[in-house]
């Protein structure tokens, strides 16, 4: 099912893997859900045209793509044919910018990483586990809040399982 073709954010932070410097790339719906993420040793043309190709051929193409002014993402969406739907500010990339801080609480408390396999695992699970339990409270009554807290618990609970 192809879904959220609204609004993403792309960014990319810096890590470390045993002292060498790595990129995760990571992609955010207008919601904050984290799409997609991808480790990469560089921060060129090339890496953000895998990581679009790979964001968009599994959630379709977006109305509008809110970036840094990182010149690497504008080359790949030349390239890919949506230069026209880039947007970028000073301030609009926030929502990705957000995204980013349960990741490097986790990512302290793991005392960095050893492996780019090992993070790229993480960073995968982290999304679906964040994506899962992560909800509006203020937007959504007590009780509500509550059905959805059990049923995201027993779906993980049968991932887990199985």
């Amino acid at each position: 099912m192809k879904s959220s073709h609204w609004r993403w954010y792309l960014d990319e932070m810096f890590l470390k893997i045993n002292g060498e410097r790595h990129y995760l790339w990571r992609a955010v719906d207008h919601e904050g859900e984290v799409l997609e993420s991808f480790v990469t040793k560089t921060r060129d043309k090339k890496a953000a045209l895998k990581f679009l190709r790979k964001a968009m051929r599994k959630h379709g193409r977006p109305d509008a793509i809110v970036t840094d002014r990182l010149r690497s993402y504008g080359a790949a969406l030349k390239e890919i044919g949506n230069a026209d739907r880039q947007e970028t500010g000073r301030w609009l990339n926030n929502r990705a910018e957000n995204s980013h801080r349960p990741f490097r609480r986790r990512e302290r408390a793991m005392q960095r990483f050893r492996q780019m396999r090992s993070l790229q695992k993480f960073a995968s699970v982290h999304a679906s586990v964040l994506n899962l339990f992560n909800s509006e409270r203020s937007l959504t009554s007590r009780s509500h809040f509550k059905l959805n807290r059990a049923a995201a618990l027993a779906e993980w609970r049968g991932l887990c399982a199985g």
